[in-house]
């Protein structure tokens, strides 16, 4: 994952005996900051050379942030200082804005927060407030996911989602607003013919096709071939698809898609589930690679969740229906055929180990053209679900704090094959109960990654202007 470009400025008294006598004081707190965010790996720190206490060293500095490209600006305040600094420095240093103080009774730092924050609220900017030493992990881990929830909306501005097919099965959920996604979050949207992938795929050389047929009966726990829907004729026409889709993502300059295939590809060519599994597993039949967001049945508002999730933690992304109750066990079925990343078999970076969990069934009866579905049942783990939908035109996000959990083989087999045995599943148990989930969450497509992500997710919405429910 990039690392995070941050700002850090460190606010100053604008009397000049005060600026001197807090001189060092100031900069061995920015010092402290800037080493405890590069400590852990995921940022890179442009911070101040002085302490601001004049308007002309605010923008000085501001602008040396601005030149650096920097993704969020931490505001620290150490001393009493001029609100009018952080005014100045807000005309070049880029947002979104983080406002810091430390917390000792003989420094007035958090007074020197309380009133450029109150600058900021007159001026209408919006901003987060942090206190606390960053020495203490409660408080770091804060820092951290405000910045990664700022970078997070910083680089959805200039992306573009390719749309290959448009609304399928008559989903409302599924299809945003090309003018909202631009105004709200900065992305373009690029409609694609689903025959493209077709003719894309067409191209791919045979050695390669070869090659990833090869890795694939080489590293899968079992292909079950039954010489009708799954061939390897018809396994290879899905790793062209992969390809195909690979191809067309670098040359138009895809950054996420969506992939509608039911009715069309389904019906009459291959399904797209190998590709879709494939596109959101951070490695394929070459090697590690960036896990590049899938959505199946082209859900523009599911891609969106996914890529936040993708851009906040890095992570494979869960795709899911909200497919059924199992009131004896507490858990729910949440499967789909396509874009559930072979990641969640084992929850590893290492190909090898998920993969031996992994089953290539025969597509079922709603797919007539066959192919591979990518069955296996998702590894144990606490887990962060979550869902972008619109109510009356406005997005809310719904986060459902949860945890993926495993039974023996024979059990999980046995409830498996109550509802579509060649299909994935995560059997999840939330902390909600049944009925509350059911009234409150949005739609029938559910996304997630491991680990806890609300804070980070809570902190996105607010810069996005989002309302949120927690369903807990």
């Amino acid at each position: 994952m990039e690392k995070i470009k941050v700002g850090l400025l460190t606010m100053s008294d604008g009397r000049e005996y005060l600026h001197e006598e807090y001189a060092q004081l100031n900069m061995d707190y920015q010092r402290e900051i800037k080493e405890a965010l590069e400590s852990t790996g995921l940022f890179e720190v442009t911070a101040g050379d002085v302490p601001v206490h004049s308007n002309e060293e605010a923008k000085r500095e501001a602008k040396k942030l601005q030149r650096a490209g920097v993704e969020a600006t931490i505001f620290n305040y150490t001393i009493w200082c001029y609100p009018q600094f952080t005014a100045v420095a807000l005309n070049f240093a880029p947002g979104p804005y983080l406002l810091f103080c430390n917390l000792h009774p003989s420094e007035c730092g958090m007074v020197g927060m309380m009133a450029a924050a109150g600058t900021l609220e007159q001026l209408n900017v919006k901003f987060q407030k942090l206190w606390g030493s960053i020495n203490e992990p409660e408080v770091l881990g804060k820092m951290v996911d405000f910045l990664k929830a700022a970078a997070a909306v910083k680089r959805l501005k200039g992306m573009t989602f390719g749309n290959f097919g448009g609304r399928p099965l008559g989903m409302y959920t599924a299809v945003a607003n090309l003018e909202q996604w631009q105004k709200e979050f900065g992305i373009d949207v690029e409609n694609v013919e689903q025959d493209d992938i077709i003719r894309a795929g067409e191209t791919v050389a045979e050695e390669k096709v070869e090659h990833a047929f090869a890795w694939l009966e080489a590293n899968v726990g079992s292909i079950a071939y039954d010489g009708i829907g799954l061939t390897p004729e018809k396994l290879k026409l899905q790793i062209r698809s992969y390809y195909g889709l690979r191809k067309i993502i670098a040359d138009r300059g895809l950054d996420f898609v969506g992939i509608k295939a039911h009715g069309d590809l389904t019906d009459r060519y291959i399904t797209m589930d190998i590709a879709e599994a494939f596109l959101n597993d951070p490695y394929d039949f070459d090697g590690p690679k960036e896990p590049i967001v899938a959505a199946t049945e082209s859900d523009m508002d599911g891609a969106l969740t996914m890529q936040l999730f993708k851009l906040l933690t890095g992570k494979p992304v869960l795709f899911a229906d909200v497919r059924h109750y199992d009131k004896e066990n507490d858990v729910w079925f949440f499967s789909n055929s396509g874009t559930h990343a072979t990641y969640f078999a084992g929850a590893s970076m290492d190909p090898a180990e998920n993969l031996k969990h992994v089953t290539f069934c025969p597509e079922t009866h709603y797919y007539p053209a066959g192919g591979a579905s990518v069955h296996h049942f998702a590894r144990a783990g606490r887990v962060t679900l979550a869902r972008l939908a619109r109510k009356n035109g406005k997005y809310v996000m719904t986060i459902v704090p949860a945890e993926i959990v495993e039974f023996d083989k024979e059990k999980m087999t046995a409830m498996g094959n109550t509802t579509t045995p060649a299909w994935p599943v995560a059997f999840t148990r939330l902390q909600v109960t049944a009925d509350e989930f059911l009234e409150k969450f949005p739609c029938n497509h559910i996304h997630g990654v491991y680990g806890d992500c609300t804070e980070a997710l809570k902190l996105t919405a607010r810069l996005l202007n989002m309302d949120v429910q927690i369903l807990q």
